[in-house]
């Protein structure tokens, strides 16, 4: 008794509290400006449109094609259907349930039962059937608001799911505008590596002429055949690369690898930015991510509120009504073979209380996770932004210097050849210059590659690219 006792006193208790289940969805404080921006202005491109904001016409179809076909995503939006439906189904929550039946049966009972004794005195025998149809209804009223969470985290579970589809999109749409300017990328420098390997040709042939004629040595002729098929062998590796990258493409747009035509090139695209970055707190509305780990803790939050109406009664209603009768003539005559039950019941846990507490307490861990992952989200995002900035502040002085760079090695190897077929220097200035201006030219193309690929690091950061 004065365990039961003990009982009712933490179920009362709890039920003064009823009102007060866990609302404290903490908020995350973020900056007031990202770093090294030190404008307040709330414009951000991640409000512009993914069509609006990249301005190549392949990109663009390439990019359509990706978000109707890729299969991640086809997987994302069945994931939605799935947990719509959950959604609807807990929207039932507060109806009764009713269920239709119908029964027969048919039982002989032994003559030497007690059952069988009274039957046969009343009946006249020992055979009894039994006919039953009407309607089962049971109703538990959400009176602890069980229900009402229930609902909550169906819904943020479904709006979870959504915002994944657009975390995802925006992965898509970042993936193969990186892949198609690497690419370019790729299509520039396999264009350096030829040409470069015309004038290897150029220069060997001039070489070998030079040692057929006794002018040089067997060594110059050996080096500048050395240096030729180091070209060659770099045009191999970029025609390698080129179709992987195709193929990487491909598969982004649900499709099996193929060739991919290409019209633009690398040279053609301009990389001017646009800066425009808002302010750190309109990430939680415009990231996708930001806003699924938001989600993620409201349906947390909810999932406590609905542990802790377990430690309260449940109240039950029950009815059932139709006809019945024993003999199938009579089944369903009316007013007679109707019959109907009313009941209603209170439950409360008694001896399960300590498995109850060890799910609520399971569940305030759970929703103080969620807490910290939603914090570790805003911090990661605002991460990703300022990286991005600093990535595009520094590569657009690295590419103005590899420019300058590579323009000043064309004219030292356009000086070292003249040089060279006059008779002024060795061909170990040329091979020099040669593959100085080689890496240049490579570096180059990469630079322009790596400050097209931050800005759309930096609007993918933004929230960029699922509107």
């Amino acid at each position: 008794m004065k365990f039961l006792k003990l009982n009712i006193h933490i179920v009362l208790a709890l039920f003064i509290s009823a009102g007060a289940l866990a609302q404290n969805k903490n908020k995350v404080e973020v900056p007031l400006v990202y770093r090294n921006v030190s404008t307040s202005d709330t414009t951000s491109i991640a409000s512009i449109k993914w069509k609006d904001y990249f301005k190549e016409k392949e990109l663009i179809q390439l990019i359509d094609e990706a978000l109707k076909k890729n299969n991640d995503l086809l997987i994302v939006e069945k994931n939605i259907s799935i947990a719509n439906l959950q959604y609807k189904q807990t929207k039932w929550g507060n109806v009764p349930q009713i269920n239709a039946f119908v029964n027969a049966s048919s039982n002989r009972l032994s003559e030497n039962s007690l059952s069988g004794v009274s039957t046969n005195l009343f009946l006249g025998q020992n055979h009894i059937e039994d006919f039953s149809a009407g309607l089962n209804l049971s109703w538990e009223i959400g009176i602890w608001g069980k229900v009402k969470n229930q609902k909550k985290r169906a819904l943020a579970q479904y709006l979870q799911s959504s915002e994944a589809k657009k975390t995802l999109q925006t992965t898509v749409v970042a993936n193969v505008s990186k892949s198609y300017y690497n690419l370019l990328m790729l299509d520039a420098q396999l264009e350096i590596a030829k040409k470069t390997l015309q004038l290897n040709d150029s220069i060997s042939r001039f070489v070998t002429l030079q040692y057929e004629s006794g002018m040089t040595s067997l060594l110059a002729k050996e080096q500048t055949e050395a240096q030729r098929l180091i070209a060659a062998k770099l045009v191999l590796q970029i025609e390698q690369n080129i179709q992987i990258q195709e193929n990487t493409l491909s598969i982004l747009s649900g499709s099996f690898p193929s060739e991919k035509a290409r019209i633009e090139n690398l040279n053609t695209i301009i990389t001017e930015t646009n800066s425009s970055v808002g302010i750190p707190s309109q990430l939680l509305e415009k990231r996708p991510d930001v806003k699924s780990a938001e989600l993620a803790l409201d349906a947390a939050n909810a999932k406590v509120g609905i542990t802790k109406s377990n430690f309260y009664p449940t109240l039950n209603i029950t009815a059932i009504g139709g006809v019945n009768s024993f003999e199938a003539d009579n089944w369903f005559t009316i007013p007679a073979s109707l019959f109907a039950n009313l009941a209603g019941s209170l439950t409360a846990p008694i001896l399960n209380n300590k498995k109850i507490r060890t799910q609520y307490e399971i569940s305030k861990l759970e929703r103080d996770q969620a807490v910290d992952q939603f914090r570790q989200t805003v911090m990661v995002a605002v991460g990703e932004v300022s990286n991005a900035l600093v990535s595009i502040d520094k590569l657009k002085l690295q590419y103005e210097l590899a420019n300058e760079r590579q323009l000043k090695l064309k004219s030292a190897l356009k000086s070292a050849t003249m040089l060279f077929k006059s008779g002024l220097t060795t061909y170990l200035e040329v091979i020099i210059a040669q593959s100085n201006l080689l890496q240049a030219e490579l570096e180059f193309v990469t630079i322009k590659k790596d400050l097209l690929s931050a800005n759309v690091d930096l609007y993918r950061a933004l929230g960029g690219g699922w509107n």
